[in-house]
């Protein structure tokens, strides 16, 4: 059953990235603007922001097994559906299918591990989520090379059987939920949530995070595009660039959990954010493959936060209705950031690629801010 969720994150996760990855050939075939392409990506994290809440909502009531499946045939359909997708239009729709298979994954994986793992929770979460980042770093580089050779259909639609074999895996390994009360009132849930809203460690670690994830998001949705049209890179080099990007958060990620333990999450958090303002700064200035990769790297460092700040804020939360505020609140971030890359793509097409990235490195130093006033856990 490990393997099996593993598996399906790798490709969740992994092909989550694929389509920023190949956007300068998509915008090739379509003949659309950068604000096009980045309205793609928003359609992407937007659908998958939608699906956080109720997959939270639905968990109790259908099960995850089923919850399990059904999101990796969406996604699987989501991705077969850019083979037949001969207009843009179409395209958004296979992307919003994908979103949303992506989007009733996460939470329920969450659970499920949970459930499944009690003694041997931090392992099982720890070899999941390494699945994650693997698929981050690989997938958008081999989908480069194959777009490169068989076009950008083939890159995405080629993987649609691998979510179908995992749909298959799940529905064998998972065990059926024990059964809950239905009866439990959401609204109630949904009171307590509000009330806790009033805690400020809350607003202030939700606003860094949702500032945090617009800038990755943003980053993520065009750094390929950018070094293809404007650094003059092939798409193969410019993928595999980005997949540099993510192996710099993985390697982050193994350290800065430890120095949160050590030193506090709120220091650690100003930290990444501080970090990882200085390479985006960077990003219009430097020259060369290597110095690039460097760079990215560099800007993968941001990826770090998102444990940490998740945390913080899921212990923040009022015990009474924990799962449901972290679904709402994640419906709200995810749905915030969503809006990155079509930011980004107004500005490069008035030419303003370099400002832009100016822009998010100022927006991810006003994170470092908000996270600097946080207070430690236990003080909130």
């Amino acid at each position: 059953m490990l393997l099996a969720v593993a598996a399906g994150w790798f490709l969740v996760l992994g092909m989550r990235f694929v389509v920023p990855a190949i956007l300068p050939t998509i915008r090739e075939e379509f003949v659309i603007s950068n604000a096009q392409a980045g309205l793609a990506v928003t359609v992407l994290w937007l659908t998958y922001a939608a699906m956080q809440f109720p997959a939270g909502a639905l968990i109790d009531r259908v099960g995850e097994r089923t919850l399990l499946v059904a999101a990796a045939l969406l996604s699987g359909v989501g991705l077969l559906g850019y083979f037949f997708a001969p207009v843009f239009s179409l395209f958004l729709v296979a992307t919003g299918a994908f979103g949303l298979g992506t989007g009733l994954y996460g939470p329920t994986r969450g659970t499920v591990l949970s459930r499944t793992f009690d003694a041997r929770e931090g392992t099982a979460f720890g070899v999941v989520m390494a699945a994650g980042s693997l698929g981050a770093a690989a997938l958008p580089a081999v989908a480069a090379f194959v777009a490169t050779r068989y076009g950008w259909r083939a890159a995405l639609a080629s993987v649609a059987p691998l979510f179908i074999v995992v749909a298959g895996a799940l529905w064998l390994s998972v065990s059926d939920r024990p059964a809950v009360d239905s009866e439990r009132s959401l609204r109630r849930d949904l009171r307590t949530v509000v009330a806790g809203f009033r805690n400020r460690a809350l607003v202030l670690s939700v606003s860094g995070e949702t500032l945090m994830l617009f800038v990755f998001q943003a980053v993520t949705a065009f750094l390929t595009t950018y070094l293809v049209a404007v650094r003059g890179l092939s798409q193969g080099t410019a993928g595999a660039l980005l997949s540099v990007l993510f192996v710099g958060g993985a390697l982050s990620q193994t350290v800065t959990g430890r120095l949160a333990d050590r030193y506090g999450t709120p220091v650690v958090l100003t930290g990444v954010a501080l970090v990882s303002t200085v390479p985006l700064a960077l990003v219009p200035s430097v020259e060369g493959v290597a110095p690039l990769a460097v760079v990215a790297a560099a800007i993968g460092v941001r990826m770090s936060a998102g444990p940490l700040a998740n945390a913080y804020i899921v212990d923040t939360l009022p015990d009474a209705a924990e799962g449901t505020g972290w679904g709402l609140l994640r419906t709200a971030f995810f749905a915030v950031s969503s809006l990155g890359s079509t930011a980004v793509g107004l500005l490069a097409d008035r030419g303003l690629f370099a400002l832009a990235f100016y822009g998010l490195a100022g927006l991810t130093l006003l994170a470092a801010g908000v996270f600097l006033t946080l207070p430690r856990r236990g003080r909130v």
